[in-house]
């Protein structure tokens, strides 16, 4: 059956603590980002990948972020998987596949096609969909699976997710952290707004060339 390690590990890290007390952490990975590392501002979203409306945002709104913000040098764009259930830590694992390389291209198809690799009626079902977008972006089987199967990066992922969300106070998906102020999902125009808002800033106190 597909996915058997990741799922045992996402089971065994929801039903304890991600560590026993004894042994060591797993090591948090780093984000992978998108745009400008010098970018006078970062964005961080937290999202899920069965969130519908983590989906709506990424299809509906992120086309404008990426334009007038990310492609422009303005913003660096972060996004934070969250896990709620076992196909969204699959979907996440294949994304960061090959240490995410593809990670932005395979979230996009992800999010863009949601709705049908959702709708498998099993794992397997479900597994074969996520299958068919990796084969799209690229990867093999055989990579597929090697992911898959890895548990240490599994574990990783997971303790990752959690440090993040704790630490952020994360509630729900999407949230927003721009800049220094946590957001909620809502529409692009009051987003806008508040990007501009803290750009400004940025620009403000940035120190003179």
């Amino acid at each position: 059956m597909f996915l058997r390690s990741a799922a045992t590990v996402f089971a065994l890290a929801f039903a304890a603590p991600v560590m026993a007390q004894d042994a060591p952490a797993p090591e948090v990975l780093p984000d992978v980002a998108l745009g400008a590392e010098d970018a006078p501002l970062t964005i961080i979203e937290y999202a899920s990948f069965t969130c519908g409306h983590c989906a709506n945002f990424h299809n509906d709104v992120f086309p404008d972020l990426k334009a007038d913000y990310i492609d422009t040098g303005k913003v660096k764009f972060v996004q934070r998987d969250i896990y709620f259930d076992q196909p969204g830590l699959w979907a996440g694992i294949m994304a960061r596949c090959g240490e995410g390389e593809k990670f932005y291209p395979v979230a996009d198809m992800l999010f863009e096609e949601q709705g049908d690799w959702l709708s498998g009626g099993s794992g397997d079902e479900v597994a074969a969909s996520l299958r068919k977008i990796g084969l799209k972006a690229g990867m093999t089987d055989e990579q597929m699976t090697a992911c898959w199967d890895d548990t240490a990066k599994v574990e990783q992922l997971i303790a990752t997710f959690q440090t993040n969300a704790t630490n952020d106070d994360i509630q729900a998906t999407p949230t927003f952290i721009i800049g220094d102020q946590t957001v909620p999902n809502q529409a692009w125009d009051s987003m806008k707004e508040i990007i501009d808002t803290k750009l400004a800033e940025a620009e403000a106190t940035a120190p003179a060339n």
